[in-house]
């Protein structure tokens, strides 16, 4: 019995008699006699030979096999790469693959992961775009450094560029700091400084400060960082840092801290923990205390002390003329009289230690004793003597003050009673005996009035009768009253004739 075998051009064959390996098979027509004899064909457009028995088959038909195939064998430490024509194919460790040789170009390269995880260069740029099993691709801009990581540990900085390492079984990660930013967040910093040292040396700033210092760390003549006592901390090469002994310098100077001020909001939050701060305006002093004792008075402006060790303490005291209102006090009068007064006081602080020092609370030791200055004053004065001299009471309760507040440091300028709030009942009573006083006034006035008319009357009688002259003018003024009264005059006879009519008419 003959059997007949066709390989098509794009195919390669391997003969096996019942299940052992004959030879292989090229393109062409083939007739072999006996029925036990078969053919696996392989599409040479898929370059990866996948033969069953391949291992064993190399170990006894090797010389062979390796004529028509390209074999790649890794071991437990390496990976491959195998260029197919145009594609690329990643091989992993401990494998076995066969690749057919002549129809696709077949390529392979073997690395040894002991030596490096890294890619080389050449063929960082082939597989760049693909998405191959156990590499990993990495991009790492101009404006950054790149930290190798592999198992979590730090192997080494990558400049800019474009990397890409093997992560078969393990895991690699890039992380990337931005290099415009001179104090990032440098993963487990502590890590670096301790095992790298060689990496601290060549990239980063080391500031590691003493119990009795603090830093203060520029970029480009800018504050952004402060450091507290005992601490470290990673930045870029090229920072600036002034370290400052606090058992010396306790205190800032005004340059630092307006410097501070327009540093950095980070670096301002961060240090304001550590400072104390203190801003006394214009027409105001400071009182400065540290660990309860008092130090020194400040003058207007801003000022500020590390606090690191010590407890400090201010107070701000306005040295300008002040008001304080002593509103809606309940008080009797000598003669039993319930009143309401409301009083204002101006008053300013000369000597602000001597206030301090001696009165908790200022303003609420003057409206007490002006409490009890106006009560004081109120209380021996009767409602009549009250309403006669206000100026009095101002008086008696300025000299009280003054007294009190002399041993404090503190001058009253001024005090005056602004409102005396009767009862509505006395208020009625008053108004009636004020109405009396004034009819009573009015009825005098009225008196002396009718009096000096009558007078002027009794003389201008005395003087007509002895003066014809006198009289005839006031008849002629009495006429002329008369007759604004009316409309028309007929006269009949004459104007002497009513005029002597007129005349003995009053005369009887």
């Amino acid at each position: 019995m003959w059997k007949t075998f066709y390989i098509q051009p794009n195919q390669i064959g391997i003969l096996y008699h019942r299940s052992d390996f004959k030879k292989i098979l090229l393109p062409g027509t083939y007739t072999y006699f006996g029925s036990h004899w078969n053919i696996k064909s392989y599409d040479l457009n898929q370059p990866e030979a996948k033969i069953d028995n391949l291992e064993l088959l190399l170990r006894n038909h090797g010389t062979e096999l390796q004529e028509h195939l390209s074999i790649v064998r890794t071991a437990f430490n390496q990976t491959a790469l195998v260029r197919l024509g145009q594609n690329w194919l990643s091989i992993l460790p401990n494998q076995l693959r066969a690749f057919w040789r002549g129809f696709i170009e077949v390529e392979s390269h073997v690395f040894n992961l002991d030596e490096s995880l890294e890619l080389p260069g050449e063929f960082v740029q082939k597989v760049r775009s693909l998405t191959l099993q156990g590499l990993k691709n990495f991009q790492v801009s101009e404006y950054e450094l790149g930290l190798l990581y592999v198992q979590n540990n730090f192997v080494r900085p990558l400049e800019s560029g474009e990397y890409t390492f093997w992560s078969v079984d393990r895991n690699v990660a890039v992380k990337t700091l931005d290099r415009n930013i001179p104090n990032p967040e440098f993963p487990q910093a502590n890590v670096l400084i301790e095992k790298h040292p060689d990496f601290v040396a060549a990239y980063c700033e080391l500031v590691q400060l003493l119990g009795h210092q603090i830093a203060i760390v520029r970029d480009r003549g800018k504050v952004i960082a402060f450091l507290p006592p005992t601490s470290r901390q990673l930045f870029w090469q090229g920072v600036e840092v002034e370290i400052i002994d606090i058992n010396t310098d306790v205190n800032l100077d005004l340059r630092l801290i307006a410097e501070l001020v327009a540093g950095s909001p980070e670096a301002l939050s961060t240090c304001a923990k550590y400072l104390h701060l203190c801003e006394v305006p214009a027409q105001h002093v400071g009182l400065l205390y540290i660990n309860q004792e008092f130090q020194s008075q400040l003058l207007p402006g801003i000022h500020a002390w590390w606090k690191f060790g010590r407890s400090f303490q201010t107070e701000v005291i306005d040295l300008r003329l002040q008001n304080i209102e002593v509103s809606g006090q309940d008080i009797l009068s000598k003669d039993k009289v319930p009143l309401r007064l409301n009083l204002t006081a101006g008053y300013r602080i000369r000597d602000p230690l001597m206030a301090k020092n001696g009165l908790s609370d200022i303003t609420g030791f003057l409206y007490k004793e002006l409490q009890f200055a106006l009560r004081g004053a109120v209380g021996e004065q009767t409602l009549d003597g009250l309403l006669d001299s206000k100026g009095a009471i101002d008086r008696s309760i300025s000299e009280y003050i003054r007294a009190k507040t002399t041993d404090y440091g503190i001058e009253v300028d001024s005090v005056g009673v602004k409102d005396i709030i009767l009862p509505g009942e006395i208020k009625a009573i008053l108004s009636k005996v004020v109405e009396a006083e004034k009819l009573a006034q009015a009825n005098g006035v009225r008196r002396r009035e009718e009096t000096a008319a009558t007078r002027s009357m009794l003389n201008t009688a005395k003087v007509m009768e002895d003066n014809p002259v006198a009289l005839r003018l006031k008849e002629l003024e009495v006429l002329e009253r008369i007759a604004e009264k009316i409309d028309r005059i007929q006269v009949n006879g004459g104007l002497d004739n009513i005029l002597t009519d007129l005349i003995r008419m009053n005369r009887e």
